[in-house]
């Protein structure tokens, strides 16, 4: 795989290549890009896959090759300490609760002592605290160079590294955000670069479609309400009209959320003009836009913080506008309804040529790699997707012995998936194997109702068991702290949605039984994933085969992917749904998985787990002696 790379490199060749579990893939791309001698972006789809790279994996085939070669991470704006505004929250000193105020002070004291201002590095306040939003820079409110504290500018020290770099880390959303925004600090790093290297692959079509379209956010006008209602009070004290407008724009903006209920959800066009109450409420929020847009003007002079409100009120009004005005059959506006926040998307039904666009111009090798890029050993339906019909491409299969560290359980007599109580027939299903398992468990749910549900269940069937296999479910804490009490125990429960599907590295007896409730089709009333399927089918083309099958089957590579993860691992992989064995296209999903014994018999999966469990017994035993 190394060699195929380098030969890439140097030819400024476009190359695929899919990587089973524990072909050492890291490595093989590291290597060749490290010994190019150019200038290298390595893309990731996760910021943890972009920590490990940069903080381990790097160094180590650095070292090893004693290569002279600079690296740099670079991270999206929102992970670096902005002195400018918390300097301004600090003074505002508006915070919500006693909680707050602390994380606040403790961001000031780590913004003292960090070299890179990377919020990862602030142990002490947690990720998701609200107050990260007042400590950080948005393109939006970030004032540039004219910012009184643009010397002192962690971003743009970020940003100077990453240039001044032989290899640059940086993430898709990174990426993209500034080949189609100019704001990832890439406009001058992108042309100066002889490789791209794409790891997480799989993620790029999603990630693709979501930058090459367009989006506004009622958080964006509650952003700029607060925004504008601080440097008002620095700036324009004398102007009361200020205050009163900024609050009558959060007000529109929280009723135009309300327009659409108060769950959260995607909504079709469609939805949205049969709602009475949206329409209104969105014409409130463009009137609400363009007179703040106004009243900023009178004030934009006084300060540059105003003048970026003013400039931003005047983007968010031609945004909404834009929205309102879409006649394009390329694309599809729909809305999704956050806890707080709803937001306006147009996204293209097509991204391959425009992706193809931005991989033109200068000369360079562009490498696409992950654990799942195949469906039965072909690459047709990733290239359409991107535009890469004239790649070369090729597979690695894992090194792992599959055919005897696992096994793929397929129960009969599961009810269809529609059925009413397909979550109960699933844990009924699984509560044998479940019992049986030397180690923990994963249930991947596709849904957050079936994962919630099948939390309820299995605490009502476990009982007093519980006490020996705690059952931990995703969004009670982080994602890593989940997973740093799930390595811990050794046998617990883990029932989550889309978050642990992929990017989850679990070794050893802590991990030995994977769950999948469903084949996890995307849902055919998402409002792209439904134009997309209209746009095929006018096109006389097979929506299910082309497009929603091979998605479904990377995304179950991807959730088997966290079964086995070395050598010596040992596990189950139950799939409950029941059309892997009753459809057609069944072969097709478990064909493309690694080559596991199957089975449709609970017998061969507890004697696989009791043929575990004693040769555990005895080499111990052995050990001991």
């Amino acid at each position: 795989m190394a060699e195929r790379i380098a030969a890439a490199i140097d030819q400024c060749a476009v190359f695929i290549a899919e990587a089973g579990t524990g072909t050492g893939k890291t490595f093989a791309y590291l290597v060749p890009a490290l010994r190019s001698g150019g200038k290298v972006i390595v893309s990731t789809g996760t910021k943890t896959l972009q920590d490990q790279l940069f903080n381990k994996d790097l160094p180590t085939v650095r070292a090893a090759l004693k290569a002279p070669v600079r690296i740099a991470l670079l991270k999206g704006r929102a992970n670096y300490v902005c002195p400018y505004h918390l300097e301004r929250a600090l003074a505002d000193g508006r915070f919500l609760d006693r909680q707050d105020a602390a994380d606040a002070r403790r961001i000031a004291a780590f913004a003292k002592i960090t070299q890179s201002g990377d919020k990862a590095e602030c142990r002490e306040v947690k990720e998701n605290s609200p107050v990260w939003q007042q400590a950080t820079s948005t393109r939006d409110n970030c004032l540039g160079q004219d910012c009184p504290r643009y010397k002192d500018c962690f971003v743009m020290q970020a940003r100077r590294e990453a240039m001044a770099a032989d290899l640059v880390v940086v993430n898709h959303h990174l990426f993209f955000a500034d080949v189609m925004l100019r704001d990832g600090g890439m406009a001058e790093l992108l042309p100066a670069c002889n490789t791209v290297i794409f790891d997480e692959a799989h993620q790029l079509p999603e990630v693709a479609a979501l930058f090459f379209g367009a989006s506004v956010s009622t958080a964006q006008a509650l952003d700029l309400a607060r925004d504008a209602r601080s440097e008002g009070l620095l700036h324009a004290r004398d102007c009361a009209q200020l205050q009163s407008a900024s609050r009558q724009l959060e007000k529109a903006a929280k009723d135009l959320r309300l327009a659409v209920g108060i769950d959260t959800g995607r909504f079709s066009w469609g939805q949205l003009r049969e709602n009475p109450a949206f329409a209104p409420a969105l014409k409130a929020l463009e009137d609400e836009m363009s007179a703040f847009a106004a009243l900023l003007e009178t004030q934009a002079e006084r300060a540059e913080g105003l003048e970026k409100c003013w400039q931003r009120a005047g983007e968010l009004r031609e945004m909404l506008a834009a929205w309102q005005k879409l006649a394009d059959d390329s694309a599809v506006r729909w809305a999704e309804a956050f806890n707080h926040s709803l937001q306006l998307n147009i996204t293209p039904l097509d991204v391959a040529e425009i992706f193809q666009k931005q991989m033109g111009g200068h000369p360079r090798a562009w490498i696409f790699t992950s654990a799942t890029l195949a469906v039965q050993g072909q690459f047709h339906h990733y290239c359409a997707e991107l535009g890469l019909q004239d790649a070369a491409a090729a597979c690695w299969q894992s090194p792992f012995d599959f055919a005897t560290q696992a096994v793929l359980y397929a129960p009969p007599g599961m009810p269809e998936p529609n059925a009413y109580h397909y979550a109960e027939a699933v844990v009924d299903a699984a509560l044998p194997a479940v019992l049986a398992a030397g180690g923990g468990v994963f249930f991947l749910c596709t849904s957050l109702k079936a994962m919630r549900r099948t939390h309820e269940l299995l605490q009502e069937r476990l009982g007093d068991a519980e006490a020996d296999r705690p059952l931990l479910l995703q969004g009670e804490a982080s994602k890593d702290d989940l997973l740093r009490r799930f390595r811990h125990h050794g046998k617990a429960i883990l029932v989550g949605s889309q978050s642990f599907w992929e990017g989850v590295d679990v070794r050893g007896e802590a991990l030995s039984l994977v769950v999948i409730d469903k084949i996890p089709f995307a849902p055919p009333d998402d409002p792209v994933l439904a134009a997309r399927i209209e746009q095929m089918k006018r096109q006389g083309r097979n929506a299910f085969m082309e497009y929603q099958l091979p998605r479904a089957v990377i995304s179950v590579k991807q959730g088997a992917g966290r079964l086995i993860r070395d050598e010596t691992d040992r596990g189950v992989l139950m799939i409950c749904d029941p059309r892997l064995l009753s459809k057609p296209y069944g072969r097709r999903v478990w064909q493309s998985l690694p080559p596991m014994k199957r089975t449709k018999e609970l017998s061969v999966v507890l004697d696989f787990f009791a043929a575990g469990k004693a040769g555990a017994e005895m080499e111990q035993e052995t050990t001991h002696v």
